[in-house]
């Protein structure tokens, strides 16, 4: 089967997406774990004591699904649930020690799947790229976990 041919401008720029899309899930991948879980040790790692309901919302997900993935990463021991003192009732969710250390560097690979797939381009070709899709993302509505 041949390649689909990329005769567009979005086509270019989707491919361009799928590329970066693809370098974070195959770094994910070398960890052992599931986009979901990457991203919600990653959650975890930046806001510790998270209750289920926070994680829930940010992931898009149901609270069923959300106890179902922290099950699987509590197994592994690289996140924890803890009572808080005056309330037991609710617990709130930690990364290990282990947990953040084995998302640690998403960023910088992140970055460096940047580096490589914009490496065809000197420096003024990437800032005039860059001030292109500035322009162009200027008129769209902002992004939003919703």
């Amino acid at each position: 089967m041949d390649a689909p041919e990329l005769t567009t401008t979005l086509d270019l720029v989707r491919w361009i997406g799928w590329a970066q899309r693809k370098a974070g899930e195959d770094w994910v991948r070398t960890r052992g774990l599931s986009h979901e879980q990457a991203f919600v040790l990653g959650y975890l790692a930046q806001n510790p004591g998270a209750i289920q309901r926070d994680i829930a919302a940010i992931t898009r997900t149901s609270a069923a699904s959300v106890s179902s993935l922290l099950k699987g990463l509590e197994a592994r021991g690289l996140v924890e649930r803890r009572t808080e003192p005056g309330d037991e009732r609710s617990k709130r969710v930690h990364a290990t020690p282990e947990g953040a250390e084995l998302v640690a560097g998403f960023a910088a690979a992140v970055e460096a799947a940047d580096d490589t797939l914009l490496a065809p381009l000197d420096p003024e070709e990437r800032a005039t790229l860059h001030a292109l899709l500035q322009k162009v993302t200027a008129a769209l509505p902002r992004p939003t976990r919703d």
